[in-house]
C-alpha cells in the first residue's frame, strides 16, 4: 500500500549559485559523507559534472521527505537520507540515525527515480508499506 508520493524539480543554476556564495558547506549540509566524496571526485574531474550530481541529489532528498510527510523536519534531515546507485545504476535511498529508526518503525520502502538536464534536476519518490 502506498504510505506517500513526492516528487521534486531542481534548477541546478540555483545550486550553482549557492555553491558560488558558499563553496563546500553547501554540499556538506546537503551530502551524506559517502556522497561528499563522491561529489568531490566529480567535481575535480568535471565542475559541471559535480553541480548536477548535488543538484539530483538535492532533488531526491527533497522528494523523499515529501513522500513520507515530514519535509524537513526530524527526524528527517539532509545527512540522514543518502541516495545510492547500485552497481545497475538504479538509485536506492539509504537512511542512517533517528532517521533510519523512524522509517523502520513503520515499516516503509521507498523508491527513487532521478534525473537531470542542463537547467534542471527532478526526482520522483514513491514510499510503501512493507
Amino acid at each position: 500500500m502506498i504510505y506517500g508520493i513526492g516528487t521534486d524539480i531542481c534548477d541546478v543554476r540555483r545550486i550553482r549559485a549557492s555553491l558560488a556564495r558558499h563553496g563546500e558547506r553547501f554540499a556538506l549540509k546537503i551530502l551524506s559523507d559517502a556522497e561528499f566524496a563522491i561529489w568531490q571526485a566529480r567535481s575535480a574531474r568535471w565542475p559541471e559534472r559535480g553541480v548536477r550530481y548535488l543538484a539530483t541529489r538535492f532533488s531526491a532528498k527533497e522528494a523523499f521527505s515529501k513522500a513520507i510527510g515530514l519535509g524537513m523536519t526530524m527526524p528527517m534531515s539532509w545527512r540522514l537520507c543518502e541516495v545510492r546507485n547500485m552497481p545497475s545504476g538504479k538509485p536506492t535511498i539509504v537512511l542512517h540515525g533517528a532517521l533510519k529508526d523512524w522509517f523502520d518503525a513503520r515499516c516503509l520502502s521507498a523508491h527513487i527515480s532521478v534525473t537531470d538536464e542542463t537547467d534542471y534536476a527532478a526526482s520522483f519518490c514513491v514510499v510503501e508499506n512493507l
